[in-house]
Parts: C-alpha cells; sequence; structure tokens
C-alpha cells in the first residue's frame, strides 16, 4: 500500500525413414519420466488461481544435463530399439536384410538419427538463445490443453520474461537427422526427398511427445499424476511448491 492508501499490484513475470512406398515412422527421442517439467503455461492465465510461477531461464549446467538425458538417456535407446524393430518387421531399408546383424545395423541407424537430430536440436536453441524445455498448461480442459500441447512443437521461450516465440530449432533439428542419415549412411537409393519425408514423421512424432509429456506423465493433473508410486509423494509435493527446474533429476 502506498501512501495515498491504493493498493500497489506486483506485474506478473512473465523412426527410421521408408523409402518410396514403404511407411515408417520417425520420432526423436521422448523425454523420460524424470525429466524436468516445468509448470508456466503460454497461455495468459484465465484468473488469479491460474497465475503461471514467474519463468527461471535454465542454468548452462541444467541446459547440459537435460542434453545429456535426452542423448544417451534410457529413452533413446528404447525408441532406438522400437524403431529398429519397426524396420526389422517392414524390412526397410532391404539392403541391410534379416537377422540379428541387420537388427543392431537399423539399431546404431536410429540412435544416430536420434542423436544428431537432439544434438542439433540443443546446439540451434543455444545459438539462438531459445528454451525449448516443454511447459505445461496452467489451463484445464482436453481441448485446450491438446491445443497447448501441439501449438509448442514449434514455440520455445526467449528472453529473460519467457515470452513464447515460433522455435526455428523445433522445426529444423528433424530434419538434421533424417537428412544426416539419408547422407551419410543409408543405402544410395534414398533421395533428399525421402530425408524430407523422415523428416515430417520426426516433427509428428514431437507433437505426440508434448502430448505424452502433458497428458500422460507429471504433474497433478496428468495419469501418472495421480498414481501413487513409493518415494515420489515427497517428490510431487515439492514439485507443487517450487518454481519450475528445467534440470533432469539424475538417473
Amino acid at each position: 500500500m502506498d501512501s495515498t492508501g491504493a493498493l500497489k499490484s506486483d506485474p506478473n513475470p512473465a523412426a527410421p525413414f521408408a523409402d518410396a512406398g514403404e511407411g515408417s515412422a520417425f520420432s526423436s527421442s521422448v523425454d523420460p519420466p524424470n525429466r524436468p517439467e516445468a509448470r508456466a503455461s503460454m497461455h495468459p492465465p484465465r484468473s488469479d488461481d491460474e497465475l503461471s510461477p514467474p519463468y527461471h531461464r535454465p542454468t548452462e549446467k541444467q541446459k547440459l544435463r537435460t542434453f545429456a538425458f535426452d542423448a544417451f538417456g534410457p529413452f533413446a535407446f528404447a525408441n532406438a530399439a522400437f524403431s529398429a524393430g519397426l524396420g526389422q518387421a517392414r524390412n526397410s531399408p532391404r539392403e541391410w536384410g534379416q537377422g540379428a546383424d541387420a537388427f543392431g545395423v537399423r539399431l546404431a541407424s536410429d540412435f544416430g538419427v536420434s542423436l544428431v537430430t537432439t544434438t542439433a536440436h540443443y546446439a540451434l536453441a543455444e545459438v539462438l538463445r531459445e528454451d525449448t524445455a516443454y511447459y505445461r498448461c496452467q489451463c484445464s480442459g482436453v481441448f485446450p490443453r491438446t491445443e497447448h500441447a501441439l501449438v509448442s512443437t514449434l514455440m520455445a521461450r526467449r528472453g529473460n520474461d519467457g515470452h513464447a516465440a515460433f522455435s526455428f530449432s523445433d522445426l529444423a533439428a528433424p530434419y538434421a537427422g533424417t537428412l544426416t542419415a539419408t547422407a551419410a549412411w543409408y543405402p544410395r537409393r534414398f533421395s533428399l526427398s525421402d530425408g524430407f519425408r523422415g523428416g515430417n514423421y520426426a516433427l509428428l512424432g514431437q507433437g505426440v511427445q508434448n502430448m505424452l509429456l502433458e497428458f500422460v506423465y507429471g504433474g497433478p493433473h496428468t495419469l501418472l499424476g495421480r498414481l501413487r508410486f513409493p518415494g515420489l509423494s515427497g517428490r510431487r509435493k515439492h514439485a507443487k511448491s517450487s518454481p519450475p527446474d528445467p534440470s533432469p533429476s539424475p538417473p
């Protein structure tokens, strides 16, 4: 309250891809269950009860830890194994054949695509000063949260206030992985058009990843957030009362 008796208001701080005729999905590494999740929303709050917590830009150490987990964590390997199994079932690329050796080649290929994608994503974000971590919506309702998750596929936070803006790194990184595979180690019959098609699948995978982060893992309004696991109740209580932390928990 100032000298005139008026109240002062505080500002609100803000898969392998397929050759022609052989469809196969590729998706970038999915955030692990112990991936840090910030609670700030890119949507404006609808009431005083939905005010977003203050935005805290991640430190360089936090970003490095997050990159290491996304690039070499268990979900990166699980995603590569799933994609390799899909390629093995479809015999794509057919030049790699079948059997254990062929599965190993596909596994290495898919992990390589994921590694290039993740590296390009974080490198571009660092150059462009983008915070590309996913921030769950503070809104309620299936449709607003779905809209938030899908829009966030191509959005990042910028500046010290964390305002939402179009993310070039989110758009370019999926194509960096698939085009690199096309040029470096895929059979010669694969062309740039195959690489771009694989990038489209990877970009779609980012949207699916955001949907999982919004509705399945983490926070009191997600599927797994309603379940009780030994040793996790204290972590959930901490998450409700603490500002967002973009760094992953140690595996």
